[in-house]
């Protein structure tokens, strides 16, 4: 494995990890071929673990015998570029990451039909735009039982390097996909769709008839708006958290995380 000392965050060499927005590097050889960056050596492990293939390594040199060593023993065929610890501590959020960074290629786009194969319990987001809270999404997913997450084009990346970081490389361990169309369309899939929304309408989350529900798909809305309207007349369910203290609602990672505990499967 090359190691690349560089002395400039200019190098050409090495802009994807310094120069490149994440449009750029989600079409830097094409847009379902793209690439995205996994930040600290629990995350890049994890992400190697799923089978995502790495393109380069980026770390300060002390890290390449001490936290990098194993990555770099298992990606020993990619470049590794090293330099001064201020150097590369100028670099947006590198300080945050314990100093390892992993250029990694994006994988194949799945279809919704694919990943919803053999599923019961899904999730879906509609127009989260905020990195932090996808991360937190998924992360909850992974941990509490959801099999799938699929997301509407108006949502953040998943491989947002934020999100990916929030994750702590979660977004590796759930397979997702964007939905096209309406939460609707699962229906043809046997999914039972549960919308997220205070309306009048609206069930407690701990009703008896969601959990004899083979199939269901999460429907969570926007941080601000919440879900559109179509979305949650066409729903099966809508379904509130009942709050105290006359709270109306929770931020969507955190309103996520107790539905997919309460809705999961308990068999």
């Amino acid at each position: 494995m090359p190691i690349i000392e560089i002395h400039s965050l200019t190098d050409p060499r090495i802009e994807i990890f310094s120069t490149l927005t994440e449009a750029q590097l989600r079409n830097r050889i094409e847009s379902d071929k793209g690439l995205f960056i996994a930040e600290s050596p629990k995350v890049i492990n994890v992400a190697l673990n799923a089978g995502y293939e790495p393109l380069a390594l980026l770390c300060e040199q002390k890290h390449i015998t001490g936290d990098a060593a194993d990555i770099i023993e298992r990606c020993d065929d990619i470049p590794v570029y090293t330099g001064a610890r201020e150097l590369l501590a100028t670099l947006t959020g590198y300080t945050l990451t314990r100093g390892v960074l992993c250029a990694m290629h994006r994988p194949t786009s799945k279809s919704v039909e694919e990943i919803c194969r053999g599923a019961r319990r899904i999730a879906v987001i509609e127009g989260v735009v905020d990195t932090t809270n996808i991360g937190a999404i998924f992360r909850s997913a992974a941990a509490l039982g959801i099999d799938a997450i699929l997301l509407t084009r108006n949502s953040c990346d998943p491989l947002n390097r934020r999100a990916v970081r929030v994750s702590m490389g979660s977004v590796f361990l759930i397979p997702w996909a964007w939905l096209d169309g309406s939460p609707n369309e699962l229906h043809k899939l046997g999914f039972r769709t549960v919308a997220m929304a205070l309306t009048e309408k609206s069930i407690s989350i701990d009703s008896p008839i969601l959990a004899t529900e083979p199939k269901l798909a999460i429907v969570m809305g926007t941080e601000g708006d919440g879900l559109r309207s179509e979305t949650i007349t066409d729903a099966d369910y809508v379904v509130r958290i009942p709050m105290a203290n006359g709270v109306d609602s929770l931020n969507v990672a955190a309103a996520s995380a107790i539905a997919f505990w309460q809705l999961r499967v308990k068999d």
